[in-house]
Order: structure tokens, then sequence, then C-alpha cells
């Protein structure tokens, strides 16, 4: 019990410590691949989809190469879209990683077999300096 006492601080600052760095993966739901991951599959042409759920506009000013657009208020009523990629692993993408979860379940629930969330979403993948695609295409 004196111990206890003695080392309160440092015990409540580790249980906060673990509680801290616990809270991201509990918030997101799924899978999530980091940047490195996602590259890693997207260039092994492992038949990646690449799912931009951003906003139109935020699409067109910068994307990864071959990405579609869906945006996620759109995404429960589109699925029927991506019908070719329910076997396929699917990468979403949003700007900073918290939308993407969201979009994940809905194309798990849709039955989409493997789907991931980028961590960081665009602005990690521009943070690392890899290529982004201006222009509306896809």
């Amino acid at each position: 019990m004196k111990f206890l006492q003695e080392n309160l601080i440092y015990i409540v600052l580790i249980i906060g410590s673990l509680i801290a760095l616990g809270l991201p993966t509990l918030r997101r739901p799924g899978n999530s691949l980091s940047v490195l991951r996602a590259t890693q599959l997207i260039n092994q042409g492992a038949k990646t989809l690449v799912l931009d759920v951003r906003d139109v506009a935020r699409f067109a000013e910068g994307r990864i190469a071959g990405a579609r657009n869906i945006p996620l208020k759109e995404l429960a009523t589109r699925t029927a879209e991506l019908e070719k990629f329910r076997q396929r692993k699917v990468i979403v993408v949003c700007e900073a990683g918290h939308r993407a979860g969201a979009a994940s379940a809905v194309l798990k629930k849709a039955g989409f077999a493997e789907v991931f969330s980028l961590d960081g979403g665009m602005r990690a993948w521009k943070t690392q300096g890899l290529l982004v695609v201006r222009g509306d295409a896809a």
C-alpha cells in the first residue's frame, strides 16, 4: 500500500499514457493502413481500388492517381457503382483519416470483402511527398 501512495503520480501517468495511445485505434472502426502499406498494395498491382470520399472540389484539388471519387454523404446510395470491386481490396481515403472509418463501415455493411482506411488521409499522403494528381478525373 505504501508503494502505491508513494508512486501514485507515476501510476496515473502510465495509465493516462496507455489510454492516450490506445484512443486513436478505438475511434477508427475497421482496418487501417499506413501510407507505406497503402503504396505497397497500390504498386504491387494487387487490383486495389482507392476510393476517395472527400467532396468533389477537394478531390479536384489533388488526389491519389487512379482514385475514384464518391463523397461520403453519397456513398450509401452509390455502392452499386463499385460492384466489380466487391471482392478486391478497397482503400478509403478522406482528408485527415477520420471520415474514412465511417465510409469503411458503409462498405463493409454493403458486403465488401477487404476494406481499409488510410491512416492520416490525404494529409499524410502529401506529407510523405507522394504523387498527387490534380483534376477531376476518375
